[in-house]
């Protein structure tokens, strides 16, 4: 499956800005917008692997995106690297929210700085990367920002109890930014994936008996793959999806 099948013309050269890249989903939409020929700058804590996420696809196209190490936790860092970006390449189109961290944990052993530093990371730079990016697109005439969400909302899952909170907050910070926004031709999404075997996942959490599990809930008995994610996350940053905002869009083969 080829994350650039579809050709968005309204991509090219457009400035696209992407939390955690370089691993993942992430480096998956890292390559899918760049193969569309936008401007594509993301940040991360994985310098080997975003590294090389750039020598693969300078190697391929001749071009590469641009990479920022960037702890999103860092508030201040993080809207520096994006008033950065508005200086050097133009304003920003499209805002993907991507960056999260799902890790187990017990209810009974969380306490205030571990749900603080949570919500720092799964929820709160969402909002801050959204309120810098969106100057620039008032100035550039509009935009698109997509906040990724996850099927966990919709399921019963013990041992993420923060990670959900974060996440179930997200459809509300998508709702109220499309209101606000909307008049400046900024549209907001979130997109939920499903269960996607990302390396990480399969490493940590998804064994045989767990992934036979997700193919018996989903509808549609494939394996899910970051590769099935870029697509739609193209669609909702084109002009093809200009009448669409405030809405969540589920790529979970059917499980939700």
């Amino acid at each position: 499956m080829s994350n650039d099948a579809t050709r968005y013309p309204s991509l090219e050269q457009r400035v696209v800005f992407i939390t955690g890249g370089g691993s993942g989903i992430g480096a998956g939409l890292t390559r899918a917008f760049h193969r569309q020929g936008a401007k594509v700058v993301f940040v991360d804590i994985d310098d080997a692997a975003s590294q090389a996420l750039v020598d693969e696809l300078k190697a391929a196209t001749g071009t590469a995106p641009q990479f920022h190490r960037c702890d999103i936790r860092d508030v201040e860092a993080l809207q520096a690297v994006i008033a950065e970006i508005g200086e050097s390449l133009g304003p920003i189109h499209t805002l993907v929210n991507n960056a999260a961290n799902d890790d187990r944990h017990s209810w009974q052993d969380v306490d205030v700085d571990y749900w603080d530093e949570r919500m720092s990371l799964n929820l709160r730079p969402m909002f801050f990367a959204a309120q810098a990016a969106a100057h620039q697109m008032i100035e550039a005439g509009g935009g698109s920002i997509i906040n990724f969400g996850s099927i966990s909302v919709q399921m019963a899952i013990g041992d993420l109890s923060t990670y959900v909170t974060a996440k179930a907050a997200v459809h509300g910070l998508t709702r109220s930014l499309a209101r606000d926004l909307g008049t400046h031709n900024i549209r907001v999404n979130t997109l939920v994936p499903g269960s996607i075997m990302t390396e990480r996942q399969l490493e940590k959490w998804i064994g045989p008996e767990e992934e036979a599990s997700i193919q018996a809930h989903q509808c549609l008995k494939l394996r899910l793959e970051p590769q099935h994610i870029a697509p739609a996350v193209l669609f909702l940053a084109s002009a093809e999806s200009a009448a669409i905002t405030g809405q969540e869009l589920a790529v979970d083969g059917g499980w939700g």
